[in-house]
């Protein structure tokens, strides 16, 4: 089904210490260095812990206390504090994270973090999908850019959850 899946893994492995230098970036040797994954196999702190070592700019936004569309994105907004305020609106949102600049981390590169983006009737699969989409066109864009641009996120599945165990 997926043949030579071991041999991508090995280039990207290669290709990561080979850019980054050695075990510098231990935590993201086995990435590359443009993906959108979910966190649950990751261990948070080491992941920070990486980011500080490699002297890349940390985004992160924790969407614990957000249920719907609007505060998603203030989440994120007030997290990333960027230059650029974009709303809720996804296009500004990449257009945000398009104009981050290779100067903004040294080396360049960016890891985001979106932790706890809800799973209920308002924010459901779809809304999650469409926003992950926006980061994944930014990692498309910093590939070209030949900038390392990582997006882990995690999924509360018990947001749109009552305390009565209902939507």
């Amino acid at each position: 089904m997926f043949r030579g899946t071991a041999s991508v893994v090995s280039q990207y492995r290669d290709f990561a210490v080979w850019r980054f230098g050695g075990n510098r970036m231990s935590a993201f040797s086995n990435l590359p260095p443009q993906a959108v994954l979910p966190l649950g196999a990751y261990d948070l702190a080491e992941l920070r812990r990486a980011v500080e070592r490699a002297g890349q700019r940390l985004l992160e936004a924790d969407c614990s206390g957000a249920s719907n569309h609007v505060e998603v994105f203030a989440a994120i907004e007030k997290g990333f504090a960027l230059d650029k305020p974009f709303g809720d609106d996804p296009v500004a949102l990449h257009a945000s994270l398009i104009e981050l600049s290779p100067g903004d981390a040294d080396p360049a590169g960016f890891v985001v973090m979106l932790r706890h983006l809800p799973e209920g009737a308002q924010f459901g699969a779809k809304e999650r999908n469409d926003l992950l989409d926006v980061f994944r066109d930014a990692a498309d864009h910093f590939f070209d850019a030949d900038v390392a641009f990582r997006v882990f996120y995690s999924v509360d599945r018990s947001a749109g959850v009552s305390p009565l165990g209902q939507h």
